[in-house]
């Protein structure tokens, strides 16, 4: 009997160490509540330099309040209050090299958040590809050439048509 009794004083004194230990890990774990709705985009998140891209952010509860978004593609941004977020708009300079740009937000309450805008600098085409020419690529008189040869050629065709139809009407006995 004595041996069950020191079984059970085991388990119990096992059973509070663990206990002690999971309250000591959850109230140390806990989050925190600042900043938990900190955050900030960017539309199009991928953009040609020389485009206007959006920044909208969120600053916890000091959305009633300026920020400031910075990033080496387009500098510093202040955001401003709008239906409960922050909003700015920028153009990526048309000269900025590609690569990914870090874009960070600075709240008004010290929270801060980041995201990544990746600018591409393909260069535009001036004028549309030397794809070679058909058959009305040459000159400017060629096409309007086949034109009336074609319209010609229809018309001799009609014509023949409703002369040879006419013709086997006209025959008597036939």
């Amino acid at each position: 009997m004595r041996g069950l009794t020191l079984h059970r004083r085991a388990v119990h004194a096992v059973l509070a160490v663990l206990t002690l230990v999971g309250v000591f890990v959850l109230t140390a774990a806990a989050p925190a509540r600042a900043g938990e709705n900190t955050f900030v985009e960017v539309t199009p998140n991928t953009a040609q330099a020389g485009t206007r891209v959006n920044v909208r952010a969120s600053c916890d509860n000091a959305n009633n309040q300026q920020a400031t978004v910075h990033s080496d593609a387009f500098g510093r941004v202040v955001l401003r209050p709008d239906n409960g977020f922050l909003t700015g708009a920028v153009t990526v300079p048309g000269n900025k090299q590609p690569g990914d740009y870090p874009v960070d937000l600075r709240c008004a309450n010290g929270n801060t958040a980041s995201t990544m805008l990746t600018v591409l600098n393909m260069a535009q085409p001036s004028k549309g590809p030397a794809t070679g020419g058909g058959g009305t690529a040459g000159d400017r008189g060629s096409g309007s050439l086949l034109l009336v040869g074609g319209l010609a050629v229809m018309a001799v065709a009609a014509g023949l048509g409703v002369f040879g139809g006419n013709r086997r009407r006209t025959r008597p006995g036939a």
